[in-house]
């Protein structure tokens, strides 16, 4: 019978206390830093929340000449093109984990892995130079045109496609964007697909299940959890991107309901007004705007967590 020594457990002892009040701290300090951020931008923006009121979230109006300034076109366009990355990135994404985890062959697997994890770390004014020179040409003079020939005659959809063929627009910012959150969605599902037991899906198979069944029935509610905060993950990269978007959305700030036309968020309105600003009410205005931005993805890092628990909650009921 193994005898413990008194002062191994004391000395043990007080490294776990060590331990559990470093880790401590590190939390409280990722909150002391989050709650600084919070009241660093809400203090540069009041100036302008206490002169505009609610209104700023509600107007269109951007003018530093007369100093009126209001959010509601940079945030139309933040929501417009984020909602069209993930249109596009969310399903090519599946599709890239599922061909990955089910249907690529072993010697292709790995060197299409490390090509999609390689995507993710090309820098952002990279993926905005191409789509100013080489995208945006591209959909000027073949895209664009015929979406605005064929589809733009079409009731209530075709207001989406109508307008002269600018090449530069929300839909090319969309586009932009897709590529760029693509890497992430992907891996974050092949990550998740790949933790599903193996006896599972080979219990799928055995019961004469095809490959998209195997997903659909078997992989996909295993996985479910992990694919909402891979799809969080790239929707809270998409909203806050700067440089790319600031390349092609065209920084007007309106809104049109065409797709094709120029637009503007608001980190790229940020990001080309800041070092111009002149004033204190022009300066909190686009403070004002890192504060919105701030609390829209706050409000989509909180949903995706309350959305992940009602589906931990039940999966645990169903079990």
């Amino acid at each position: 019978m193994a005898i413990i020594d008194p002062r191994h457990a004391a000395k043990q002892l007080i490294y776990e206390r060590i331990f559990r009040s470093a880790t401590l701290s590190a939390a409280v300090l990722v909150l002391l830093i989050l709650g600084g951020v919070f009241i660093s931008l809400l203090g540069g923006a009041w100036p302008a929340v206490s002169h505009f009121g609610f209104s700023f979230v509600t107007r269109e109006i951007w003018n530093p000449v007369t100093d009126e300034y209001g959010a509601l076109a940079p945030i139309y366009g933040t929501v417009v093109t984020s909602l069209i990355a993930m249109a596009l990135a969310v399903p090519t994404g599946f599709g890239i984990a599922l061909f990955l985890t089910e249907l690529c062959p072993p010697l292709l697997k790995r060197p299409i892995g490390v090509a999609v994890e390689l995507l993710a770390a090309v820098p952002s004014i990279i993926f905005g130079i191409w789509g100013l020179f080489v995208l945006a040409p591209v959909l000027q003079r073949h895209v664009q045109p015929w979406l605005i020939e064929h589809i733009g005659p079409v009731p209530g959809v075709g207001k989406l496609f109508m307008g002269p063929p600018f090449g530069i627009g929300i839909l090319t910012a969309g586009l932009v964007l897709a590529i760029m959150v693509l890497p992430f969605i992907a891996a974050t599902m092949r990550d998740v697909f790949d933790t599903v037991p193996p006896m599972l899906k080979e219990s799928g198979y055995g019961l004469g299940a095809t490959t998209w069944e195997v997903m659909w029935h078997v992989v996909v509610p295993h996985s479910r959890v992990g694919i909402v905060g891979g799809v969080m993950l790239g929707l809270g990269r998409a909203l806050g991107e700067t440089m790319a978007v600031t390349f092609v959305i065209g920084n007007a700030h309106r809104i049109s309901s065409s797709l094709l036309a120029p637009g503007t968020t608001i980190s790229s309105s940020i990001a080309n007004e800041f070092t111009e600003a002149v004033g204190d009410l022009y300066t909190s205005s686009l403070i004002a705007l890192g504060l919105l931005l701030f609390i829209i993805t706050f409000t989509v890092i909180a949903a995706a967590q309350a959305m992940l628990r009602r589906l931990e909650r039940r999966a645990a009921s169903s079990v």
